[in-house]
């Protein structure tokens, strides 16, 4: 298994990273991929791949929650990293009006400047979209040419959505939600193009059935994998094999 979304360097796992790892590991975990949030996460994040190379592995984006009045400053922290080392992937970037739209434009300038610069690098781009994918989904359309791929993180769109981002043979990432009850995901997994699936915990938020409201973890990955299984009555092993397959190609990584 593959988690291909979790902010293990967070404050939330200071106290017991190691255990957490260790849980990861014997849960049949083989990478961990860690999006970025903004320069505050910057340190965290490169300390803990150092310490595990080559099972948690750093990606680097701006977040656009973290995208405010001044986020050119934060958009040219990025630009240093990416031209200082080499990244699997750009992310986490996107658009959000769950809490705040008021730098809904400025959210806009920075996926677009983001884009530019994972077209530039080659590498896959990793969309956070809460509240907004329609528009990011239409973002991507405009912007999407033969060397721009990625995620769109955290799905939990409708089947024509989801199909719109398998035309722009971007893939979908698949986490806790698809746990829970009301989410509607019963329905729209079973449709879904499983050569475009990824999965994905976004630890520490959003943990999978039965531990909704506690601290999500990458080991809560197989909990996503049963219930996809489950809902396209298919074998554990078959949604793993291809989940793994389809994580390895969108970073590129040679098994």
């Amino acid at each position: 298994m593959i988690d291909t979304h979790a902010h293990i360097y967070a404050d939330q796992f200071k106290e017991d990273i190691n255990e957490v790892l260790e849980r990861s590991q014997e849960a049949g975990i083989e990478r961990i991929y860690m999006p970025n949030i903004d320069h505050t996460s910057i340190d965290a994040m490169l300390e803990l791949e150092l310490k595990h190379p080559g099972f948690c592995i750093a990606t680097m984006g701006l977040h656009p929650c973290s995208v405010k009045a001044d986020f050119e400053k934060e958009l040219y922290i990025i630009e240093e990293w990416l031209g200082k080392r080499e990244f699997v992937a750009i992310g986490e970037m996107g658009t959000d009006l769950h809490w705040d739209k008021t730098f809904i434009d400025q959210q806009v300038e920075a996926f677009k400047i983001q884009v530019a610069w994972a077209k530039q690098y080659k590498k896959p781009i990793i969309i956070h979209c809460r509240e907004s994918l329609d528009m990011t989904i239409k973002l991507v359309e405009q912007l999407k040419d033969d060397d721009l791929t990625g995620v769109f993180h955290c799905f939990n769109g409708s089947v024509e959505q989801a199909n719109r981002i398998s035309k722009l043979d971007f893939h979908i990432g698949l986490g806790g939600v698809s746990t829970f009850k009301n989410a509607g995901m019963d329905v729209v997994i079973p449709e879904l193009d499983m050569s475009k699936v990824v999965l994905e915990t976004d630890s520490p938020y959003l943990a999978p059935v039965p531990h909704r409201g506690k601290r999500n973890e990458p080991a809560y990955v197989q909990l996503v994998a049963q219930k996809v299984a489950d809902y396209r009555e298919a074998s554990l092993e078959e949604i793993l094999s291809v989940t793994t397959d389809n994580a390895n190609k969108l970073f590129q990584f040679d098994a």
